[in-house]
């Protein structure tokens, strides 16, 4: 079992900036695909960002782009989300997960392992 721990969350106003951290005291932390997703009230959990193992890949939904930016230090364990000029329908629940592959798209199905989320609430 692996255990992700998710951080930074918390209320900004609309052009506001936060920084998520997943901490994941695993040693096979650097092997995993890994994404954070988000849920809004009502509304399906989406994919925000992925990264791939070694971190050579990034992904992100169309609706972020240029304004999120995901990261990892594997020799800290940690996975980052640097969001910048935040918009009031970014405000949701913010998950890491972590998926045993090298590449795992966003899809949720793919994923294994979720922290426990961390909430995001930008105001206009």
């Amino acid at each position: 079992q692996v255990q992700l721990v998710g951080s930074g969350g918390g209320s900004v106003q609309a052009g506001g900036s936060l920084r998520l951290v997943c901490a994941a005291p695993e040693d096979s932390f650097h092997t995993y695909c890994m994404a954070w997703f988000r849920q809004a009230p009502g509304k399906e959990r989406e994919g925000v960002a992925a990264i791939s193992r070694g971190g050579v890949h990034t992904e992100y939904v169309d609706s972020v782009k240029g304004r999120f930016t995901i990261s990892r230090d594997d020799t800290a364990k940690k996975l980052y989300l640097q969001m910048t000029n935040l918009e009031p329908e970014d405000t949701g629940m913010y998950y890491c997960a972590a998926a045993a592959a090298g590449w795992a798209d966003m899809y949720p199905a793919n994923y294994n392992y979720w922290g426990q989320g961390t909430q995001v609430t930008v105001s206009s």
